[in-house]
């Protein structure tokens, strides 16, 4: 058994109700923070924490999610033809290095835990995180490597929380 957590999970087969009309024809997940979309930071953050396994839990409409983090052969191409080089490593690093990607689909949004069941063949009897890529948190020492810094210390689950207001929770899956 692995002693360190380098699986995450990534339920994002969900409806994305909290965010709509954005989310009608888009993931949520891929909702644009600044220049990159909202699971970009937290694949990069969990690559931080030293993660190197993601394992997405998908659903209706989420492709774009597997496209993203997927190599764009055309495009990198193109950008190479045309000396753009910067935007070439830009893209060419949007997946982190090291990191390999993994894709389940959920073939009924039965709620997070069944979404987490979903990876049960990939993760195996291997600690690993829950990542919810619906929030971006912006701390320092950024969340999960706190998290997976007491997982190495204590070795038991841990769980990391949010504070919402309390008419805000019917908004939460």
């Amino acid at each position: 058994m692995n002693e360190k957590i380098t699986k995450a999970v990534f339920p994002v087969a969900g409806l994305g109700t909290r965010f709509l009309p954005a989310t009608k024809a888009s993931p949520k997940e891929m909702l644009p923070i600044v220049d990159k979309p909202l699971i970009q930071y937290a694949v990069e953050e969990a690559a931080a924490a030293g993660i190197t396994e993601m394992i997405f839990i998908t659903g209706r409409a989420k492709r774009a999610i597997e496209d993203h983090f997927d190599k764009a052969y055309e495009l990198e191409s193109e950008l190479a033809a045309k000396n753009k080089h910067a935007l070439l490593e830009m893209v060419q690093s949007i997946k982190p290095a090291g990191v390999e990607c993994f894709y389940v689909r959920q073939p009924e949004t039965l709620g997070l835990g069944h979404a987490v069941l979903c990876a049960q063949k990939l993760v195996r009897d291997e600690p690993f995180a829950v990542i919810l890529a619906d929030d971006l948190l912006d701390h320092e020492p950024p969340v999960m490597r706190q998290m997976t810094e007491l997982y190495d210390h204590y070795r038991c689950s841990i769980v990391g929380v949010e504070t919402i207001a309390p008419q805000a929770s019917r908004s939460y899956g």
